[in-house]
């Protein structure tokens, strides 16, 4: 009986740990989601100023728009720092993997490691990790992504990689996270990257259209890299919220579980205590 009231203490104290960090979660999440709405509207725009561009100009060329014979791929894995998250960062972890495996060997693809879990998991198994970056913050910046952003676009601009893609769990809702392979180059349909088809927005190119389209692409692919991060973010604190939530439960009904057994155990023993005192009274 005492094993057992000692073990209902401990669940409880876990129960009361597991509920604070599901508030917790709770209230981040509410705060990343809206981080996440609030830098659409930028990368929406940055789209619809190059789908402009395509329509209006003929001759639009760049690194980024080609096609090319795929030699290399590029991953950009994004999981967390952190666990108790549920299947957050094994899921992603899981279908990055079975991304990489469709390559014939590892000279083939590269990896761009967001999160300590993915560098723990890469760096273990001996994937060519080439780029990694830790201690994102719960609320990140587009500064401290910029190094492995600005990284991975330069390798494709210099022709080293051949495609990039981002591999990412993107947010549904609190219970939800899609595992997604998001391809960010080449951009295959430039005039259709933009959500507004019919935009009445007259814009006057300067100093010409090609010049802001070299210096717009770039800039577009860190974007959509840096959004993804952020969805990213609200995905872990939707997956750790109800991973918690879970666990508080679990705890209610071990709590409940390990309450009947001491009650059992207890009436037992009671029973026992009669039944000797009554022997006791017989003999004499």
């Amino acid at each position: 009986m005492r094993e057992i009231k000692r073990r209902i203490r401990s669940v409880k104290n876990t129960q009361q740990i597991t509920k604070a960090m599901k508030m917790v979660a709770a209230a981040k999440l509410r705060r990343a989601q809206e981080r996440a709405l609030q830098a659409k509207p930028y990368a929406s725009k940055m789209a619809e100023v190059l789908a402009s561009i395509a329509k209006t100009t003929t001759d639009v060329s760049h690194p980024m728009l080609e096609k090319r014979v795929v030699k290399k791929t590029g991953y950009i894995v994004i999981t967390s720092d952190r666990g108790l998250a549920g299947g957050y960062n094994s899921n992603i972890l899981r279908k990055a993997a079975q991304e990489m495996q469709k390559h014939q060997s590892s000279d083939e693809y590269a990896v761009f490691a967001v999160g300590r879990k993915a560098v723990e998991y890469f760096k273990r198994r001996n994937y060519p990790v080439i780029g990694e970056v830790t201690g994102i913050t719960d609320y990140p910046t587009f500064a401290d992504l910029k190094n492995i952003t600005s990284a991975a676009v330069g390798l494709y601009e210099e022709g080293i990689l051949d495609e990039l893609y981002i591999v990412y769990n993107e947010f549904i809702t609190a219970v939800t996270q899609l595992q997604t392979v998001q391809k960010l180059l080449p951009i295959d349909n430039i005039a259709g990257a933009s959500e507004v088809t019919d935009s009445s927005a007259d814009y006057i190119y300067d100093p010409s259209a090609s010049e802001v389209l070299n210096q717009l692409l770039p800039k577009y692919a860190e974007t959509l890299i840096f959004n993804a991060v952020l969805n990213a973010k609200a995905s872990e604190h939707g997956s750790r919220m109800t991973a918690m939530g879970n666990a508080t439960d679990n705890a209610a009904e071990m709590i409940k579980s390990l309450s009947l057994i001491y009650n059992r155990a207890r009436q037992a023993a009671i029973t026992q205590e009669i039944s000797e005192i009554v022997s006791g009274a017989n003999a004499l």
